[in-house]
């Protein structure tokens, strides 16, 4: 690779934007960044929807705001797409309804189908790792079916959101073990298509030939040439495998080798980390998902992080800098204020009817400063319990490793720290999932490289960042953890504690 060829592309496209980052790998550095936001199709069954068109025309934005001395040097791209999605396209490649995403928890009724005639939960489980939850992709197919009969019966390829994006820029049908992982037809442990779900899933119709292949973490397929005249790129580049947004999240804060534990605060809150061998937990809340490095990714997924602060600091009028002073000015516990954060239903714990409620208010409490906390705190809790999770399924951590929006906060990351009772380190890339996707891109184009190795060659963490857990708060927070855990219990009696 000449020194003027280390230019790699990462593509994240997400729930609200589509970003495009590129990174020279010969001085280390983050060259450009660009985004575009998406808009979202929301109905009040908890239907979320997108176009796949509007990612395309984000990606048209982003590209064409790339400077044309950064093009010339691009390698490799490397695409991260929300996971869960469901693209159906027919024959000729064309999309054929909206894109039901990840948060979509219309698919209640499927998921119960589904599960009944695969005989059952446990079943589920044994045979894909996974019990079968609103947001997988393999409800939204069976919804197409029951809800759109014309397109189902178009139906000739199933796509995740990131197969959709490769489609477009290489020509090519193909997916990898990571993000396939998360559809709920990927048998985790054989790693391959289970016959049975499929058939549990369409009684009548084989849906086998309407997945993609799926390549090797480290394969590369050259960039299409509809793509590369379009985007103004030099011949040559090639597009790695990509993966979900979280397994590429992994790739940009180190996730790659076990014992590194990532928590990420975006839209949703994700907690998850590298494993070289399936991570089982009991209390099937852990999601036994493969990597997109060649390994295994347990993950826990809660669909309410940032939400939960957003809507709150804009429900009290606030800044983002007057919020953090709000937090300054309060003590852990919120004044005993708890909230519940599920404004979007929940996915773990797995409860899609759940609404977001306020408990503890008095007329000496409700003040801004405790209210903001309260929802830090509630969003911060429903992660916590990912570490117990984690636990279950024999793994520990000596550190937590933040990435997303909210670790641009200093009160939430000593917040983390305090409440996990871990040390936090921070990237010093935030760009979480657009520089791990452009990190594979640099993987798979580097014959035989040692990934750890080259993630120790080029991820830096933050040190100015970084905090412990103090040792008064973290006291305070275990006991403040222990009455989310009740009053959940008492509001949703359904989820009890896991041994």
């Amino acid at each position: 690779m000449r020194a003027q060829e280390q230019v790699f592309l990462g593509i994240d496209a997400g729930t609200q934007s589509l970003k495009l980052l590129a990174y020279d790998a010969g001085l280390k550095k983050i060259l450009h960044v660009s985004a575009a936001p998406l808009e979202l199709i929301s109905r009040d069954d908890g239907s979320r929807e997108q176009l796949a068109e509007w990612w395309l025309a984000a990606l048209r934005q982003c590209m064409s705001e790339l400077p044309d001395d950064i093009k010339r040097r691009v390698r490799g791209i490397g695409v991260s797409g929300q996971q869960h999605g469901f693209v159906p396209l027919n024959k000729n490649g064309e999309v054929i309804a909206p894109v039901k995403l990840w948060c979509d928890t219309s698919t209640i009724a499927e998921c119960a189908e589904i599960t009944e005639r695969f005989g059952g939960v446990e079943r589920c489980i044994d045979a894909v790792g996974n019990p079968i939850l609103p947001g997988y992709t393999i409800s939204k197919i069976l919804w197409l079916k029951k809800n759109n009969p014309q397109a189902y019966g178009e139906l000739a390829h199933i796509l995740l959101p990131h197969d959709y994006l490769n489609f477009h820029l290489t020509g090519k049908i193909f997916t990898e073990y990571g993000d396939a992982s998360g559809t709920g037809y990927l048998n985790i442990l054989r790693r391959e298509y289970d016959r049975d779900m499929l058939q549990a899933l369409d009684p009548e119709r084989d849906l086998l030939p309407m997945l993609p292949p799926l390549l090797e973490a480290n394969a590369t397929v050259p960039l299409g040439e509809t793509a590369r005249a379009e985007f103004g790129l030099p011949t040559g580049v090639k597009v790695s495998t990509g993966g979900g947004d979280n397994m590429m999240a992994a790739f940009g804060t180190g996730s790659v080798t076990p014992g590194v534990l990532t928590l990420s605060l975006g839209t949703s809150g994700t907690l998850f980390a590298h494993s070289d061998a399936p991570a089982i937990d009991p209390g099937s809340e852990l999601a036994a998902f493969c990597s997109s490095s060649g390994g295994w990714l347990p993950l826990l997924c809660t669909m309410n992080c940032t939400v939960a602060t957003e809507r709150t600091r804009k429900a009290l009028g606030k800044s983002i800098e007057e919020c953090e002073a709000l937090l300054a000015a309060s003590t852990p516990g919120a004044g005993g204020i708890q909230s519940l954060p599920f404004y979007n239903g929940e996915r773990i714990p797995n409860l899609p009817h759940a609404r977001a409620s306020l408990h503890g208010l008095n007329d000496s409490n409700m003040t801004p400063a405790n209210l903001y906390r309260a929802a830090m705190e509630g969003a911060t809790f429903t992660l916590r319990r990912g570490l117990d999770a984690f636990a279950r399924a024999g793994q520990t951590f000596t550190a937590i490793r933040l990435t997303g929006g909210g670790a641009k906060s200093p009160h939430w990351r000593q917040m983390i720290a305090d409440v996990f009772n871990l040390p936090v380190e921070v990237p010093a890339q935030q760009e979480g999932a657009a520089f791990g996707a452009a990190m594979q891109a640099l993987w798979a184009c580097s014959e035989n490289a040692d990934l750890a190795a080259l993630t120790e060659e080029h991820l830096a963490v933050d040190t100015s960042l970084g905090c412990a857990p103090d040792a008064e708060s973290s006291a305070a927070y275990q006991t403040h953890y222990q009455s989310f855990l009740e009053l959940l219990s008492q509001q949703y009696p359904s989820v009890q504690p896991v041994e």
